[in-house]
Formats: C-alpha cells, structure tokens, sequence
C-alpha cells in the first residue's frame, strides 16, 4: 500500500480525536483537552507532510521523467495551490 505510514499516523490521530470528545462529554479540564486536540493537529500535519513527500517521490518524478511539459505544469499547479493553501492555514 502506497500510503501505509500515513494511514497509521491518521487512525491514530483519529484515536486521539475520539479520546478529546470523550473529554469533552466527561467535562475534563480545558487546558488539557487544548492539548489533546493539539496532539491530533500535529499528527494530521505530520500525515499531510508523508502525502506530500510521497506525491513528490512518485506522481511528480513520473511527470518529470514523461518529459511531457503539460503533465509537469500540470504537477507544478498542484503543487502550488497546496502550498498556497498551507499557507493560508498557518
């Protein structure tokens, strides 16, 4: 599976996701409960980042071997609108 490390890191921040809504019905203390979600946050971030780097290593290296410009820009392009999109969200 092309994804697997990603796909741990996301059932696990999905685990911590469950774990702060069952903090939240128990009316556990909020500073801890910042933490939690925190914790998910970064593991997201961390799932996004393999995505990425996974992307770069395959579809984007296959475009740049095809030596087809349009498949390359069209890489580019995506390429792009996330980091733009990323940064938008930081």
């Amino acid at each position: 599976m092309k994804h697997k490390k990603s796909l741990n890191v996301l059932k696990t921040a999905r685990g911590q996701v469950e774990a702060v809504i069952k903090m939240i019905e128990d009316n556990r203390y909020c500073i801890d409960i910042s933490k939690q979600i925190l914790a998910s946050i970064s593991l997201l971030k961390k799932a996004n980042s393999q995505i990425l780097k996974e992307h770069l290593e395959t579809c984007v290296r296959e475009a740049a071997y095809s030596n087809e410009t349009s498949e390359i820009e069209s890489k580019i392009k995506e390429l792009e609108e996330v980091i733009e999109y990323i940064n938008k969200t930081l």
